[in-house]
């Protein structure tokens, strides 16, 4: 199915060719089209072009006007002000184009595919192994999900990474702990649950601790033992494994629950480039990127000062020949760039590792790794906040565990939806709790700008009322319920037909999802694409109030506003299985 030209972009093409016949001499023109309240669309484009060609406004508009095509799609256009032109189209139009992107057999709307799609590597949702996901760990996750999602819709290549926290000097500590207390990580059954993983990790990383606080000699054989695991000892690489797998069995379960596919080759943690690191180092050396300051090799910036007025400098290695996250995160840089040859790298990850990521980037662009053919992007998060408007605690100051957060959030839905439901079993009302609730959660994190902070209110996330994945999914059923009372009437859409303004309005914004879609891509923004689909439901409330669907004065106005319904249901699902939502089909 090929991609469905838009109504802008039709009335945009019609506006363009006017203003080259009016104005020959400007060459194309941009008419600056946008939707409007006095009208279907607002062209201010005029202004810019007369004073640039020392023309009059209104009368340049006036002839812009008379050479306007309108043939089935312009109804009317008039010159407003000082040379604003007011454009109306036909009811006709509006149909036609819904009903094209309705026939889509794809399910895509009618919306394009990139014709020369690139490479993105997107590095998103990275826990630390042995320690416990929390409420930290939801924004890289959840924005990263939405991202791919939409890059992929487009037609984008891309490739998922998680980089997890895997390696380090806390390591030498646990395996040295296994190695004395061998049964630890075993398990009671075969089958192992991702709480059971969890509460094995942390308990041996609890009493890790507290021996390697109390007792030199521990401490000291724990420290062997990281010098072990730099060097590639095999037993020692065995057990640090046996951490990453414990570990993994515990992502796996919190990412099911998040309802989000995190695959196993995805992950390539810190240790995935470990034999990149000491070439990483030289190239940068022997290129003169990076200098021995006292002992570490450092890279210098201008422009980056700490609060005494020096010189801050990126340490790619310690002066005991030890690597910090700027060797595995440049060697990443070379991995995805040369290896699998990425147009762009994406980096998912929280606004207070911007300064780090600023250096990194530069770092790699004076190596010569990045240049204008691949570009890297850091989409820095803000902070989840209480509802106090305080970093998000527990009420004894600990940080909130993921899996809490996720569990109270399906609570709270599975009430919403037991109120509400009619007909629903104990088992549907679970399984819809656990979609609203998970649901909830994720809008609540992807309809604020990513880089702004947002409070956590699970009161208003499983919320009926505003701007909540609640709405949208209520929305949604709706339209399925009202489709399976049709009986015998089917959604056929019928452009002869006047349309009533709350069904042009619905029809017009319905038209705008491609356009939405395009943009949320290419700035890495699901915010937009929320506000889009909430303004949509917000809509169709309003088309629901004042247009009789089953109840229409004809048959094919039944037929017609069931078409308008079903166009709606349709780019409600999409749009929200795009931010990684889903919509059930009853409530």
């Amino acid at each position: 199915m090929a991609s469905v030209t838009s109504l802008s972009d039709s009335v945009h093409q019609r506006l363009a060719a006017a203003l080259s016949a009016a104005l020959p001499q400007a060459g194309s023109a941009d008419p600056l089209l946008r939707r409007s309240d006095r009208a279907d669309f607002q062209a201010n484009g005029i202004l810019a072009l007369a004073k640039k060609e020392k023309a009059n406004p209104r009368e340049l508009a006036t002839q812009v006007v008379s050479r306007v095509e309108s043939g089935e799609l312009i109804k009317d256009v008039e010159v407003s002000g000082p040379g604003f032109l007011n454009i109306t189209i036909t009811d006709r139009a509006i149909t036609e184009t819904l009903a094209a992107r309705y026939a889509d057999d794809t399910g895509r709307l009618g919306v394009p595919q990139a014709q020369q799609p690139g490479t993105t590597v997107i590095d998103y949702a990275q826990p630390n192994v042995a320690k416990e996901m929390h409420v930290g760990h939801l924004r890289s996750a959840v924005i990263g999900d939405s991202v791919m999602r939409l890059l992929e819709f487009t037609g984008e290549h891309v490739v998922r990474r998680h980089h997890i926290g895997d390696w380090g000097t806390q390591f030498g500590m646990l395996i040295q702990y296994l190695e004395e207390h061998p049964h630890e990580l075993d398990h009671k059954a075969d089958e192992v649950s991702g709480e059971e993983a969890m509460s094995n990790l942390d308990r041996l990383y609890k009493a890790a601790r507290k021996l390697f606080d109390a007792d030199e000699e521990f401490k000291t054989r724990a420290r062997r033992r990281v010098v072990d695991l730099q060097a590639g000892d095999p037993q020692t690489l065995a057990m640090w494994q046996k951490f990453v797998d414990e570990s993994k069995i515990y992502f796996f379960s919190v990412f099911e629950k998040l309802d989000m596919e995190i695959r196993d080759e995805d992950i390539v943690g810190e240790s995935g480039y470990n034999d990149m690191l000491a070439e990483t180092c030289r190239l940068l050396e022997e290129s003169g990127v990076a200098v021995r300051s006292e002992g570490a090799l450092c890279v210098f910036f201008d422009d980056i000062k700490g609060p005494d007025g020096n010189p801050v400098p990126l340490i790619v290695q310690k002066s005991d020949g030890g690597y910090g996250y700027a060797a595995t995160d440049l060697s990443a840089i070379r991995d995805r760039v040369f290896a699998i040859k990425a147009n762009t790298l994406l980096y998912v990850v929280d606004a207070r590792q911007s300064l780090h990521f600023k250096m990194v980037f530069e770092t790699a662009r004076r190596a010569g790794w990045l240049n204008d053919d691949v570009e890297a992007v850091q989409l820095a998060f803000g902070t989840v906040l209480g509802k106090d408007g305080k970093p998000f605690k527990t009420r004894e100051g600990e940080t909130v565990r993921l899996v809490d957060l996720l569990d109270e959030a399906i609570d709270r839905a599975s009430a919403v939806v037991r109120e509400k439901a009619q007909d629903l079993s104990e088992e549907e009302i679970a399984e819809r709790g656990t979609q609203v609730g998970v649901g909830a959660v994720k809008y609540a994190d992807l309809s604020t700008s990513a880089n702004r902070d947002y409070k956590f209110d699970l009161d208003q996330m499983v919320s009926l009322n505003g701007d909540t994945s609640v709405y949208l999914q209520y929305a949604y059923a709706r339209i399925q319920s009202i489709l399976r009372k049709a009986g015998a009437s089917r959604p056929v859409a019928h452009p002869e037909l006047e349309l009533h303004e709350a069904e042009r309005a619905l029809g017009l914004h319905a038209d705008a999802f491609a356009a939405t879609v395009a943009e949320a891509a290419t700035e890495y923004a699901p915010h937009k694409l929320a506000a889009y689909l909430y303004q949509l439901a917000s809509l169709y409330t309003t088309f629901y109030d004042k247009c009789p669907v089953l109840k229409a004065e004809t048959q094919e106005q039944i037929e017609n506003r069931l078409f308008l319904c079903d166009v709606t249901a349709r780019t409600l699902h999409q749009g929200m299985a795009l931010l990684g939502v889903r919509t059930p089909e009853r409530l």
